[in-house]
């Protein structure tokens, strides 16, 4: 008899356990779950190129942008942006240095997109034009088996500065970015005849680590004189051939600033530009049968020096560090 009070008080007390558990889970039961934000879909990618990052201000504007072919696609900033920095930085860069280039080119992107620079875009993705783009499944390709790594450092250099651009007095700035400089930027007046007070020369720390850092290239004189006459009719080129130039200056970086073709002046960046040289930080010499010109760095100097990014990343510096480094004057602020 006692065995079977307690087995009573044992059904009650579990009977009343059992009745708790259920009036306590009903109202989770009736709770409609949250879906998952997702682009809109008409600014998804398709599935093999989607972008998953968590940047939710970038998620929430669309950039309308012109591919090579023609077509205009819209994205959303993130998954745009994921793509601006595949193609325009290595992934192997540190990853202050990617931040840096997805604030840079996320900055780039906010002033074009007021320009109206392409009537039926914002941006198109060619990068002698506007900024390079590349979808994921063809940087992907491109990384073979450092795809997933690869594209996690990416999505994370977007989605860790979501929203975040350079600012010079409180407006997003002209984010100009180039790849490598020979100890030195350039003055943006130096290049196209516009004093700009946040791109002004700084050193910069890269050096021989860059792939070809060091280039030369050779013309012969016919080819020189073709190029010249071409570009710049009027130029005096009936003296001998060492003396065609004339009256070299360069900056504290090496980088020619001004000189006389055959008489005609030209910036370091006309001549760069005339014999499509890697950067204008040149000498040029005559041999008796060939120019050569010795060159150093890569782009045309002015504003972000990508390798001296990633090498000032290296020492330490965080990604704002580097942003105001190269941009003098500026801040990192909130874009959107």
């Amino acid at each position: 008899m006692g065995a079977g009070k307690h087995d009573a008080v044992s059904g009650t007390v579990l009977w009343s356990l059992l009745l708790s558990a259920a009036l306590f889970l009903m109202p989770l039961a009736l709770v409609t779950p949250i879906p998952k934000e997702e682009p809109p879909e008409e600014t998804a990618l398709p599935p093999q190129q989607s972008v998953q990052t968590n940047a939710a201000r970038d998620r929430g504007r669309a950039v309308r942008l012109k591919r090579t072919d023609g077509t205009v696609e819209e994205l959303t900033m993130a998954d745009y942006l994921w793509g601006v920095v595949a193609a325009e930085m290595p992934a192997s860069f540190e990853p202050e240095a990617l931040k840096a280039q997805a604030c840079a080119a996320r900055t780039y992107t906010a002033v074009l997109q007021r320009s109206g620079k392409h009537e039926d875009a914002d941006i198109c993705g060619d990068s002698t034009c506007c900024q390079a783009y590349i979808p994921r499944s063809q940087a992907e390709a491109r990384w073979g088996l450092n795809a997933q790594s690869y594209g996690e450092k990416i999505s994370d250099a977007v989605s860790q500065t979501d929203g975040l651009g350079i600012l010079y007095q409180g407006q997003p700035i002209q984010a100009l970015f180039f790849s490598s400089a020979p100890g030195r930027t350039v003055d943006a007046v130096a290049v196209w005849g516009n004093d700009v007070d946040y791109l002004h020369s700084v050193e910069s720390p890269e050096g021989d680590e860059v792939p070809n850092y060091h280039s030369q290239a050779v013309f012969s004189l016919e080819e020189a004189r073709q190029l010249i006459l071409a570009a710049y009719p009027g130029a005096d080129l009936s003296g001998t051939p060492d003396g065609w130039f004339q009256d070299i200056a360069r900056d504290e970086g090496g980088t020619v600033t001004s000189l006389k073709l055959g008489g005609v002046p030209l910036t370091g960046g006309q001549t760069r530009s005339l014999f499509s040289l890697r950067s204008a930080a040149f000498t040029v010499r005559w041999d008796g049968s060939s120019f050569t010109f010795d060159v150093t760095g890569y782009g045309h100097g002015v504003g972000m020096s990508q390798y001296g990014a990633n090498a000032m990343a290296q020492n330490g510096s965080s990604f704002q560090d580097i942003l105001t480094w190269y941009y003098s004057g500026a801040e990192i602020g909130t874009l959107w």
